[in-house]
């Protein structure tokens, strides 16, 4: 297949799919996937991450599970097609910026690389500059979530606010704290609730 008809195929199943990871899990082994930009996905498999966070163990296995959370509420997001493509593209920054120091494992400012790597991995398949845009400021911004509820000096809301639903984005947060090993699903729907408040307010 043509990398386009790929890309139109994969977007079918993000889509339609209930359990969309199972066809990408799938079409790993496939030779198409060694080579960019979707080497850029198959990079995520073996980076490591804090078990303490992250005990789903590494970005690869966290991405799948965030991306079948995704597919249960796609619908509630302002565009479910942008929403499914940053579950997918929301830690592609990771391979890039993860570091073990003093044992402790990191990747800051991931999601700010990750935008550019969305950019460049959907600008290889499509024209469409405000839907590359629309994802790219969802992967920008996913982190938000955490700095906001904590006060962190990383907050940024009146510029996240520019260029995305805090809607959407306090979504994306359910899933990407949902799409790991033994979430608490009560204590990180406070935390989404604590985060759009909080923004209203700013």
């Amino acid at each position: 297949m043509m990398d386009k008809e790929i890309f139109q195929t994969l977007e079918k199943h993000l889509m339609e799919d209930e359990v969309p990871s199972r066809y990408i899990n799938k079409i790993t082994s496939e030779p198409f996937f060694t080579e960019y930009p979707f080497k850029l996905l198959l990079k995520l498999k073996g980076i490591k991450q804090s078990p303490k966070y992250h005990p789903e163990g590494d970005v690869w296995n966290h991405t799948m599970m965030v991306l079948d959370e995704a597919a249960k509420v796609k619908n509630r997001s302002s565009n479910p097609r942008s929403f499914m493509w940053a579950a997918l593209l929301h830690d592609i920054g990771k391979p890039d910026t993860t570091r073990e120091r003093k044992g402790k494992i990191t990747s800051y400012d991931h999601e700010k690389v990750g935008a550019d790597i969305a950019k460049d991995f959907l600008g290889e398949f499509v024209s469409d500059e405000e839907f590359i845009k629309e994802v790219a400021a969802l992967v920008r911004w996913h982190m938000q979530i955490l700095f906001v509820v904590n006060n962190l000096p990383f907050a940024q809301v009146k510029d996240m606010k520019k260029e995305v639903d805090i809607e959407d984005i306090g979504l994306l947060g359910w899933c990407d704290r949902m799409g790991r090993g033994n979430p608490d699903p009560k204590t990180e729907k406070e935390n989404i609730e604590v985060f759009l408040e909080k923004c209203k307010i700013k």
